[in-house]
């Protein structure tokens, strides 16, 4: 499964790729929400894990964007992110997310499950 994790924090950015590389994922990295898109158009992943907030095009942004895109709104998109209030959660998901993990309170284990299930559905 290729994945693609959109995250202008480095230390998720390494942690996170390495991991689940280990996990036997092909994981790409996009630094923000611009690079996100284009790398989308590049090369289209099977998950999308997104943080929200990020320069240039926050993560509310690249939904409402790959929503318009009919090539790429089929991409399931994972929020991974530090803002988990119920309404930027409820937001995310009316706009096309299928999960949302906070990462202030997570687990390697909890985030593959999400991941697996999100590949599922």
């Amino acid at each position: 499964m290729h994945i693609l994790i959109a995250d202008d924090d480095i230390f998720f950015q390494k942690f996170y790729s390495t991991q689940l590389t280990a996990k036997g994922f092909e994981v790409e990295v996009a630094v923000d929400g611009v690079d996100a898109l284009e790398k989308l158009h590049q090369k289209k992943p099977d998950l999308l894990i997104l943080d929200l907030i990020m320069p240039n095009k926050d993560g509310f942004e690249v939904l409402q964007e790959l929503q318009q895109d009919s090539t790429l709104k089929t991409v399931p998109v994972l929020i991974f992110s530090t803002l988990g209030q119920d309404s930027d959660v409820k937001h995310a998901m009316d706009i096309g997310a299928k999960g949302y993990v906070n990462k202030s309170f997570f687990d390697l284990d909890t985030l593959v499950t999400k991941i697996n299930q999100i590949a599922e559905s």
